[in-house]
């Protein structure tokens, strides 16, 4: 069973883009560094011969992965998501109530996770453990440094 990722249409873009230049650019690029490797004679014995194969190795299974990701990837209008409870693509106001810190985030799909920009995956465990509340709530969310209470402040699009 393929794992249905949700993504923006700019996201979905980024994906394919970076897909193109993989595709268009690196794995040519490689394929020249394996022909001057393998044109340097006896190839059991070259370094820059296994280099550059391990290279390629690497890149093919990061393409393969871009592809997987595009095809099971489906457009969330943002337009239409509902700010009652929290889902993914909404905007989150919270404030961890034991320091009174408050954090904004928007809960993104994995693919678009960016925490420099507050954009968190919905795979994280804050995001798992905010999913399906509402503004107002307290809840407990279990992170790798311990329990951290947390209130709901706002939801927005």
């Amino acid at each position: 069973m393929t794992k249905v990722s949700y993504i923006t249409e700019e996201g979905l873009q980024k994906l394919k883009d970076e897909l193109e230049r993989l595709v268009n650019i690196e794995r040519p690029g490689i394929s020249i560094l394996i022909a001057e490797a393998r044109d340097k004679g006896d190839l059991t014995e070259n370094a820059e011969y296994e280099a550059a194969k391990e290279a390629q190795a690497m890149l093919e299974m990061k393409i393969s992965k871009l592809q997987d990701t595009i095809a099971t990837s489906r457009i969330i209008d943002g337009s239409r998501i509902d700010t009652d409870r929290i889902q993914i693509m909404n905007k989150i106001k919270i404030r961890n109530t034991r320091n009174n810190a408050t954090m904004e985030y928007t809960i993104v799909s994995d693919s678009e996770a960016d925490l420099k920009n507050g954009k968190i995956a919905v795979s994280t465990p804050i995001a798992k453990g905010l999913i399906g509340k509402k503004v107002g709530d307290h809840v407990e969310i279990k992170v790798p440094s311990g329990m951290i209470p947390f209130e709901i402040i706002e939801i927005s699009r």
